[in-house]
């Protein structure tokens, strides 16, 4: 394929590309954005966390890696 119509299909490509717009279902739209955030659950694993994160010190000169 030559140069020409190898430029000519990469327009032709390009401009499908930038004026296609599929349907947007705003149904499916509306229910995502209404539902409602999933519930994690992990809230109480946090707080042990958080005591030995306290804990530890980075800059402790006894730590040995």
């Amino acid at each position: 394929m030559g140069r020409g119509r190898q430029k000519a299909k990469a327009t032709r490509q390009a401009r499908d590309m930038k004026y296609f717009s599929p349907a947007t279902d705003l149904a499916a739209l509306e229910r995502e954005l209404a539902g409602k955030k999933p519930d994690r659950g992990h809230d109480h694993d946090f707080a042990e966390y958080a005591e030995k994160y306290n804990a530890y010190d980075e800059y402790d000169e006894d730590s040995s890696y």
